[in-house]
């Protein structure tokens, strides 16, 4: 299946699974960058996507069609929270340099400061909270493929993000009054 073929999966306009290369080839930029958001380190981003496709390869045509990229983004969030809870200790991260900049604040160093702090307090949130910030805002799912993708109802989902949009208010106004 070609990469027009993926595409017109994604779009819903073909029923069947789409070719795992192909997938791969067209959604693993998608995936990764995810997965950094998620673990907050780009090798640790690709060593996650990598362990996921791995574990899906095997049973990639058992997937249904219909809920294919939730169970992909599942896989790669589960292969990330692993990866986190193999973490012992905190550990300094690398600034996500690669990743796009936000375009809301007119002045770049502006930017470059509310994007530093959105960062920064983002790291600070428990694994399965940024990784459900980082799908429904991020990524721009909704609470379904949230909930889908972290394999949880859709109200714990709703609970999650909740959850990390408090704590991120409440930081980013103890960090303002500072």
């Amino acid at each position: 299946m070609s990469s027009d073929a993926v595409a017109r999966w994604a779009s819903g306009e073909a029923a069947s699974t789409p070719d795992f290369e192909d997938y791969v080839t067209t959604r693993q930029d998608v995936l990764v960058r995810t997965a950094c958001l998620v673990v907050r380190d780009w090798a640790e981003a690709q060593d996650a996507v990598q362990d996921a496709l791995v574990s899906l390869w095997p049973r990639w045509h058992v997937i249904p069609a219909e809920r294919l990229d939730a169970y992909v983004h599942r896989t790669v969030v589960n292969a990330c929270l692993m990866r986190l809870r193999g973490r012992r200790r905190l550990s300094p991260v690398a600034e996500p340099t690669s990743l796009p900049q936000a375009t809301t604040a007119t002045d770049p160093a502006e930017q470059w400061v509310l994007a530093d702090q959105a960062w920064r307090l983002c790291g600070e949130l428990p694994p399965v909270q940024r990784a459900a910030v980082v799908l429904r805002f991020y990524r721009d799912l909704s609470f379904a493929e949230v909930a889908a993708a972290l394999d949880c109802p859709e109200a714990t989902a709703r609970s999650h993000v909740h959850r990390a949009i408090a704590a991120l208010r409440k930081r980013y106004e103890e960090d303002r009054d500072a």
